[in-house]
């Protein structure tokens, strides 16, 4: 696993593919951080101010407040995307994200990214479509979760 910022941001499987412009851009919004066990990433109603590449560990999508308590929706991984809501106003989280285990990400702060997916095009559209790519997985997700709370 690489242990310098820009590696970690060139290395990663959502970025691969992207220019090395585009991944120098990416690389000047980016910071390394961690979590640890039941520690939240972000929590439903928060500012939604940046997004996540999961480098190591797992995190739960949960949405809280359902009769069963919280549901996870979904476990993602090393490899995985979290949080998009940096990307569509009104800019604030719609699901709780906790981290399960000690894990490793790269954050992006999105509006420096807003801003340049404004001003560049093609930077916004490739951002654009492997985020629209997760958001239907996550959808799908969402679905087959509900479908296991709905009665028969």
């Amino acid at each position: 696993m690489p242990h310098n910022l820009e590696a970690a941001v060139a290395s990663h499987p959502f970025l691969r593919g992207l220019s090395p412009h585009n991944i120098k851009l990416l690389n000047d919004c980016a910071m390394l951080t961690t979590f640890e066990p039941n520690e939240y990433v972000f929590r439903e109603g928060d500012p939604a101010n940046r997004f996540y590449l999961i480098r190591s560990g797992s995190v739960s999508i949960e949405c809280p407040h359902t009769e069963q308590g919280t549901t996870s929706i979904e476990i993602i991984s090393g490899g995985d995307v979290l949080g998009w809501s940096w990307l569509f106003p009104p800019y604030y989280y719609h699901f709780d994200a906790r981290a399960l285990e000690h894990t490793e990400a790269i954050f992006f702060y999105g509006m420096p990214l807003r801003e340049e997916c404004e001003s560049d095009h093609h930077f916004g559209y490739e951002l654009m479509k492997r985020v629209s790519d997760i958001m239907m997985q996550r959808l799908q997700s969402t679905r087959r979760q509900m479908l296991k709370l709905t009665p028969r």
